[in-house]
């Protein structure tokens, strides 16, 4: 397994912004940078325009700007910024907070913390969600919030419902619901996972209509303190939500539903990259 950059090998390769605009040019134009211009509709060599992140048509001068439709889009952020904060992301096991993008990449608070999301939807958007198939386990969670609320002692409290289905030597998929309830369970899991698929489970009442779905369901009684039975059991999901959980409380401290939804996408996309860490940066970069 190859090793990511190191930080003096990243700042070799992306050492200042020309560069960074140059690389993403080269990834969406190819290295030739030779197109049909949108407006003269000519084949054309695109060259840089002096002192500005566009580049003009030979024969117009028409203008193409390889941010757009990028994160760093109308963004006053210098690119090289953008390029490291996507590193940090990319060589951490647990997250990037604002204030830790704050202080390496010397911006206000309210920029790094737009910066941060603004990663976090594109590796969303990257990491897609492939159909899963195989052998797969499901279960909710609940994260953020309070464990209760005043005047109403519950295990639940304010917290955001999660479902998760991850393949056995897979991938992993995670979505917020409304409750732990059928309506809300089983659409996701029938639009994730192929028909005829094995799924294991606990005993939730829910989960039992997996099998008027197409699907080869088991279950374990946790209640029964039953964590095994035979090929069927939920271990690989509950330690993927025991990190998940370790990494919020201890690097974002709280996580709000509006935005729960960008950090299940991080961790996510740093799950599924796992077997190949070294190409998590390379692929974000690739995919513009």
């Amino acid at each position: 397994m190859s090793k990511p950059l190191s930080v003096l090998q990243f700042f070799k390769q992306f050492p200042d912004d020309d560069t960074c605009l140059e690389h993403l040019m080269t990834v969406r134009y190819g290295k030739d940078r030779k197109l049909a211009c949108p407006k003269c509709e000519k084949a054309s060599k695109f060259h840089k325009v002096s002192g500005r992140p566009v580049y003009s048509c030979q024969f117009c001068g028409h203008q193409i700007s390889p941010m757009a439709g990028t994160p760093f889009h109308r963004s006053s952020t210098p690119l090289q910024k953008w390029f490291y904060a996507i590193y940090l992301f990319t060589t951490t096991r647990h997250g990037v907070p604002a204030k830790e993008l704050q202080r390496q990449l010397s911006v206000t608070y309210k920029t790094a913390w737009r910066m941060g999301h603004e990663i976090r939807k594109y590796m969303a958007d990257v990491d897609g969600d492939p159909p899963l198939s195989g052998h797969l386990e499901v279960d909710e969670t609940y994260v953020g919030g309070k464990s209760q609320q005043v005047g109403r002692p519950s295990r639940k409290g304010n917290k955001t419902a999660v479902l998760g289905v991850i393949e056995r030597d897979g991938k992993v998929m995670t979505k917020v619901v409304k409750n732990a309830g059928q309506k809300a369970l089983i659409p996701p899991i029938c639009a994730t996972v192929e028909k005829g698929s094995t799924i294991s489970s606990d005993e939730l009442q829910a989960y039992k209509k997996l099998r008027d779905h197409g699907y080869i369901h088991g279950y374990v009684k946790h209640s029964g303190y039953q964590w095994t039975k035979g090929i069927h059991h939920t271990n690989t999901l509950e330690g993927y939500w025991a990190r998940l959980k370790l990494s919020i409380r201890g690097t974002h401290i709280h996580v709000s539903r509006k935005y729960l939804p960008n950090y299940l996408a991080e961790f996510e996309y740093r799950y599924n990259m796992r077997t190949t860490p070294s190409l998590m940066f390379d692929r974000l970069l690739a995919s513009f």
